[in-house]
């Protein structure tokens, strides 16, 4: 796994490293985006996520369906994650802060990496009911399929919240 903010074309707005995992960590859902099943167009779709604080992230979705026919076509995804957003009107911008990974997305996983993967998400997403949860899961293991995608590039920007200055100008 790279970090690589080399390629952004907006210099001035880079989110260093730390925020960047800061905000993979924290971010509520994920936008996966790959080539559709055909190889005609792009498909993306919103999705809980959870990252193992390694160079895993994991998401759960249908045996079936077609981000999985997507996937199998093709398996280089994209993945990003939108932090705090705000609308500034009376600047004609938006702040924001972005996360965007380049992965590998791997399916029909190890039993055990699967269950771990399902634990995970259950006390990122339910944590004040992870005995619950885990009967849950084992209830529909069968009917849930566990995808990894495995980050091989990160990249990271923001456009901060300006104030107006004086003239109409931007301060930071």
């Amino acid at each position: 796994m790279q970090f690589n903010n080399s390629q952004l074309r907006r210099q001035d707005r880079l989110l260093d490293e730390k925020k960047a995992f800061q905000l993979l960590k924290e971010g509520t859902y994920g936008i996966l985006s790959m080539q559709d099943e055909n190889g005609e167009g792009a498909y993306g779709i919103p999705v809980n996520y959870v990252w193992d604080h390694g160079n895993s992230i994991y998401i759960h979705c249908a045996p079936v369906g077609r981000k999985l026919r997507c996937m199998d076509a093709c398996n280089k995804v994209s993945f990003c994650v939108v932090g705090h957003t705000e609308v500034r009107p009376d600047q004609f911008t938006t702040a924001y802060e972005s996360v965007v990974l380049r992965c590998s997305a791997y399916r029909t996983l190890h039993e055990a990496e699967r269950m771990s993967a399902l634990s995970l998400l259950i006390a990122r997403y339910c944590p004040g009911h992870k005995i619950a949860g885990m009967g849950y899961a084992e209830k529909n293991f069968l009917r849930t399929e566990i995808v990894r995608l495995d980050i091989e590039e990160i990249s990271a920007k923001t456009n901060p919240i300006f104030t107006a200055g004086a003239h109409g100008t931007e301060s930071r």
